[in-house]
Protein backbone atom coordinates (compact mmCIF):
# COMPACT_ATOMS: atom_id res chain seq x y z
CA UNK A 1 0.00 0.00 0.00
CA UNK A 2 1.43 3.71 -0.92
CA UNK A 3 1.06 5.33 2.45
CA UNK A 4 -1.99 6.75 3.49
CA UNK A 5 -3.35 6.26 -0.43
CA UNK A 6 -7.27 6.18 -0.58
CA UNK A 7 -7.81 3.95 -2.89
CA UNK A 8 -6.09 1.12 -0.97
CA UNK A 9 -6.22 2.11 2.44
CA UNK A 10 -8.04 -0.91 4.98
CA UNK A 11 -9.23 -0.37 7.95
CA UNK A 12 -6.68 -1.97 9.49
CA UNK A 13 -3.87 0.33 8.01
CA UNK A 14 -6.29 3.71 9.01
CA UNK A 15 -6.17 2.10 12.63
CA UNK A 16 -2.90 1.33 13.53
CA UNK A 17 -1.84 4.76 12.07
CA UNK A 18 -4.47 6.23 14.63
CA UNK A 19 -4.03 4.13 17.03
CA UNK A 20 -0.35 5.04 17.34
CA UNK A 21 -0.38 8.71 16.61
CA UNK A 22 -3.64 9.83 18.67
CA UNK A 23 -5.04 7.17 20.64
CA UNK A 24 -1.62 6.17 22.31
CA UNK A 25 -1.06 9.83 23.38
CA UNK A 26 -4.63 10.35 24.68
CA UNK A 27 -4.42 6.80 26.83
CA UNK A 28 -0.80 7.48 27.97
CA UNK A 29 -2.08 10.84 29.39
CA UNK A 30 -4.90 9.86 31.28
CA UNK A 31 -2.71 7.22 32.94
CA UNK A 32 -0.07 9.78 33.91
CA UNK A 33 -2.51 12.34 35.07
CA UNK A 34 -1.91 11.82 38.69
CA UNK A 35 2.07 12.17 38.26
CA UNK A 36 1.74 14.73 36.22
CA UNK A 37 -0.65 16.85 39.04
CA UNK A 38 1.59 15.55 41.93
CA UNK A 39 4.80 17.44 40.28
CA UNK A 40 3.25 20.72 38.93
CA UNK A 41 3.33 23.86 40.70
CA UNK A 42 2.24 27.27 40.01
CA UNK A 43 5.42 28.81 39.03
CA UNK A 44 6.57 25.39 37.87
CA UNK A 45 3.85 23.57 35.82
CA UNK A 46 4.34 19.95 34.61
CA UNK A 47 4.16 19.67 30.88
CA UNK A 48 3.36 17.59 28.65
CA UNK A 49 4.50 17.49 25.12
CA UNK A 50 3.73 15.61 22.11
CA UNK A 51 5.03 14.90 18.49
CA UNK A 52 2.44 16.19 15.58
CA UNK A 53 4.18 17.49 12.27
CA UNK A 54 4.10 19.52 9.35
CA UNK A 55 1.97 16.65 8.01
CA UNK A 56 -0.81 18.13 10.10
CA UNK A 57 -0.28 21.58 9.49
CA UNK A 58 -1.03 21.54 5.67
CA UNK A 59 -1.85 18.90 3.05
CA UNK A 60 1.32 17.18 1.85
CA UNK A 61 1.97 16.76 -1.91
CA UNK A 62 1.51 12.53 -1.86
CA UNK A 63 -1.19 10.64 -0.03
CA UNK A 64 -0.71 10.34 3.58
CA UNK A 65 -4.36 10.80 5.04
CA UNK A 66 -4.46 8.95 8.13
CA UNK A 67 -1.01 10.71 9.02
CA UNK A 68 -2.10 14.05 8.81
CA UNK A 69 -5.42 13.51 9.85
CA UNK A 70 -3.79 11.78 12.86
CA UNK A 71 -0.90 14.37 13.89
CA UNK A 72 -4.01 17.08 12.85
CA UNK A 73 -5.65 15.57 15.62
CA UNK A 74 -2.37 15.37 17.99
CA UNK A 75 -1.83 19.75 17.40
CA UNK A 76 -5.85 19.60 18.56
CA UNK A 77 -5.78 17.24 21.23
CA UNK A 78 -3.10 19.26 22.30
CA UNK A 79 -4.86 22.38 22.77
CA UNK A 80 -7.63 21.15 23.90
CA UNK A 81 -5.25 19.23 27.25
CA UNK A 82 -4.03 22.66 27.58
CA UNK A 83 -7.52 24.24 28.42
CA UNK A 84 -8.48 21.03 30.13
CA UNK A 85 -5.52 20.92 32.44
CA UNK A 86 -4.37 24.45 32.99
CA UNK A 87 -6.00 24.57 35.93
CA UNK A 88 -3.99 21.99 37.51
CA UNK A 89 -0.87 23.62 36.10
CA UNK A 90 -0.06 21.46 33.39
CA UNK A 91 1.29 22.83 29.97
CA UNK A 92 0.29 20.86 27.06
CA UNK A 93 2.32 21.76 23.91
CA UNK A 94 3.51 19.58 20.40
CA UNK A 95 6.39 20.07 18.29
CA UNK A 96 5.83 19.48 14.39
CA UNK A 97 8.78 18.47 12.98
CA UNK A 98 9.69 18.51 9.29
CA UNK A 99 11.96 16.47 7.75
CA UNK A 100 14.60 14.63 9.89
CA UNK A 101 16.40 11.65 9.43
CA UNK A 102 14.35 8.24 10.78
CA UNK A 103 13.31 5.06 10.42
CA UNK A 104 10.79 6.62 8.25
CA UNK A 105 12.23 9.40 6.69
CA UNK A 106 15.02 8.69 4.88
CA UNK A 107 16.63 12.41 4.47
CA UNK A 108 19.81 11.95 2.53
CA UNK A 109 17.67 10.26 -0.28
CA UNK A 110 17.58 12.24 -3.64
CA UNK A 111 14.18 13.03 -3.80
CA UNK A 112 14.00 13.97 -0.32
CA UNK A 113 17.23 16.42 -0.84
CA UNK A 114 15.36 18.06 -3.76
CA UNK A 115 12.44 18.76 -1.55
CA UNK A 116 14.48 20.04 1.00
CA UNK A 117 16.49 22.30 -1.24
CA UNK A 118 13.27 23.58 -2.76
CA UNK A 119 11.12 24.06 0.12
CA UNK A 120 12.78 24.45 3.30
CA UNK A 121 14.69 27.84 3.47
CA UNK A 122 17.77 26.77 5.91
CA UNK A 123 18.46 24.17 2.95
CA UNK A 124 18.51 21.08 5.65
CA UNK A 125 16.90 18.41 7.43
CA UNK A 126 16.76 18.77 11.15
CA UNK A 127 18.99 17.20 13.40
CA UNK A 128 18.65 15.51 16.75
CA UNK A 129 19.98 18.73 18.49
CA UNK A 130 17.45 20.82 17.04
CA UNK A 131 14.34 18.72 18.68
CA UNK A 132 16.62 18.77 22.07
CA UNK A 133 16.60 22.08 22.33
CA UNK A 134 13.07 23.02 21.45
CA UNK A 135 11.80 20.04 24.08
CA UNK A 136 14.80 21.32 26.69
CA UNK A 137 13.34 24.37 26.15
CA UNK A 138 9.37 23.55 26.58
CA UNK A 139 10.50 21.44 29.49
CA UNK A 140 12.37 24.22 30.96
CA UNK A 141 11.53 27.31 33.35
CA UNK A 142 11.66 28.93 30.63
CA UNK A 143 8.66 27.15 28.90
CA UNK A 144 6.64 26.91 31.62
CA UNK A 145 4.32 30.25 30.52
CA UNK A 146 3.94 28.34 26.81
CA UNK A 147 0.77 26.09 27.06
CA UNK A 148 -1.41 24.95 23.78
CA UNK A 149 0.86 25.17 21.23
CA UNK A 150 1.92 23.55 18.18
CA UNK A 151 5.65 24.59 17.33
CA UNK A 152 6.99 24.02 13.82
CA UNK A 153 10.41 22.43 13.88
CA UNK A 154 11.11 22.74 10.13
CA UNK A 155 13.66 24.59 8.91
CA UNK A 156 10.76 27.81 7.61
CA UNK A 157 8.85 25.46 5.97
CA UNK A 158 5.52 26.20 7.53
CA UNK A 159 6.54 29.83 7.36
CA UNK A 160 7.54 29.87 3.88
CA UNK A 161 4.25 28.75 2.57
Amino acid sequence: MAEGALASATLDDWDIVLNVNLRAVFFLTRELLPLLRAAATPQDPARIISTGSIGGLHVPNWEAHSYGASKAAIHHLTRSLAKALGKDHITANALAPGPFPSHMHDTTSEATQRSIDTYIPLKRAGTPEDAQGAVLFLASRAGSYVNGHVIPLDGGYIGAL
